[in-house]
């Protein structure tokens, strides 16, 4: 195990990918932090599972959109592990497709805290009980391509985590490095929401693998980018869409 006596962050852990990368981190030994907002019985049973195979984790409720939220998260993983090495910045969502001429600063203001402010405020509180270890971040296709009708907002704030990602990694190296991941149509609830069925059908035959990806396709690489097997990359925003997009 790859994370024996590491301990993780994973924010929006709850459901989907970020419940997916805990149970992955926790495979390789890592003690595991779960952030959600309002996924209790997922982060619950993420936690359970977890313990169940002789693992360490807990599940905290938190709007990691403002300090307070994101400080106790914190503290209660560096309370329960001891530090942090591994923070993966999962939280994060689309609120609502809006073009720009029917979008209100609020929601424009939401969408950016709930993607950017939350990334920079988890790396600011981790840094403190960081002296090495790994940052991945969860940006989207839509930051290198724009995103989809109504998405001018969620794509601004993924390209800026791309960017921020590539400051950071300079900034903190050598030893902390910092990646992130570009995912395209993964088979969530983020799509069962905000994209019809045939897009998704579309999107699926249109890729060159035939699928939507799975939760655990990126928790496979968010587990990459978290051990000393990617020990030469950082700075990388890493495209995983099946080949619907190459950068």
């Amino acid at each position: 195990m790859k994370l024996q006596g590491k301990t993780a962050i994973v924010t929006g852990g709850g459901r989907d990918i970020g419940r997916a990368c805990a149970l992955r981190l926790a495979a390789e030994g890592a003690n595991v932090a779960i952030n959600y907002f309002a996924s209790s019985d997922g982060a619950d049973s993420a936690v359970a599972e977890i313990t169940a195979n002789g693992g360490k984790a807990f599940a905290r409720q938190g709007d990691l959109s403002c300090s307070a939220g994101v400080d106790a998260l914190v503290n209660k993983t560096v309370a329960e592990f001891g530090g942090v090495d591994v923070l993966v910045n999962n939280s994060g969502g689309l609120i609502a497709r809006k073009t720009i001429s029917d979008m209100s600063l609020e929601h424009w203001t939401a969408v950016m805290d709930l993607n950017l402010t939350s990334t920079f405020l988890m790396v600011k509180a981790c840094l403190a009980h960081m002296t090495s270890g790994t940052i991945v971040n969860l940006a989207s296709q839509a930051g290198r391509d724009g995103g989809g009708p109504g998405s001018v907002a969620y794509a601004t704030s993924k390209g800026a985590v791309m960017t921020m990602t590539r400051g950071l990694a300079k900034e903190l190296g050598p030893n902390i490095r910092v990646n992130a991941l570009c995912p395209g149509m993964i088979d969530t609830d983020f799509h069962n929401i905000h994209t019809k069925p045939e897009v998704r059908t579309m999107v699926e035959n249109a890729a060159p693998v035939k699928r939507q990806g799975t939760p655990e396709d990126i928790a496979n690489l968010v587990a990459f980018l978290a051990t000393d097997d990617s020990g030469f990359m950082t700075g990388t925003n890493v495209d995983i869409n099946g080949g619907m997009l190459f950068s």
